[in-house]
């Protein structure tokens, strides 16, 4: 995903940053993205955001907050438990994770990135997804929490290219898509055209698309004070 973070910021309105992400922030798995300019980042040259408990103390902060990091876990439940210790009482978890429907688009393992090793949705009886985790239902359950608001934004997000479930042809003219796009990219300036020049092929082909790769949300936020 491009720019998520900045993305974010855009839809959610001038009183977030006031409301929710005052004191002192930890961003986890923010990358050269933080949320808001004062805010600690947590990233890889920092360490293992599953195992976080280990690098810092309980209760230390107002406010953690993590965009598109959960779903890179390798047991989700375990590194949501930590990230939640990380919040002092009176504090907030601010997540935002990708939306399995308009994201995966009912393919597993992902077609878009494959490094994600768990989908996500909220209040849907069955998913199609066999590692998918119901947000709202996930975050309800921390000790001491209660759910501010749990959203999907969907911003700029074009339905009519949904496709659900994924089939295998898709995933290959996909990936051949992405390996395509990569190797244009990597010419820099004089591949520009080239790159026109695939993506109108790609579109003949009726490719499986990214939304996210341009200016479209496809993912949900949680929003949890913790109480007690």
């Amino acid at each position: 995903m491009t720019d998520e973070a900045s993305k974010t910021r855009a839809v959610r309105g001038p009183q977030f940053e006031s409301t929710y992400l005052r004191g002192s922030v930890i961003d986890i798995g923010c990358g050269p993205d933080p949320v808001v300019a004062h805010a600690e980042p947590f990233d890889l040259q920092h360490g293992d955001a599953q195992e976080i408990a280990a690098l810092r103390p309980n209760g230390a902060y107002d406010a953690v907050h993590s965009s598109h990091c959960l779903e890179h876990m390798r047991d989700v439940p375990k590194a949501l438990a930590q990230w939640w210790a990380l919040v002092r009482k009176g504090g907030y978890l601010i997540l935002v994770v990708p939306d399995e429907d308009l994201y995966e688009q009912g393919g597993w393992p992902s077609a878009f990135n494959y490094d994600h090793k768990a989908t996500f949705q909220f209040g849907k009886e069955h998913s199609w997804s066999p590692v998918s985790y119901d947000i709202l239902m996930l975050v309800s359950s921390l000790a001491g929490a209660v759910v501010i608001s749990c959203d999907r934004q969907d911003l700029g997000y074009d339905y009519t290219l949904m496709r659900t479930p994924l089939s295998t042809a898709d995933r290959a003219i996909f990936r051949l898509r992405r390996m395509t796009r990569a190797a244009i990219r990597r010419l820099g300036g004089p591949g520009r055209p080239l790159l026109g020049i695939a993506n109108c092929f790609f579109r003949i082909l009726n490719a499986p698309v990214d939304q996210t790769e341009g200016a479209a949300l496809a993912q949900i936020q949680v929003i949890a004070q913790k109480r007690s």
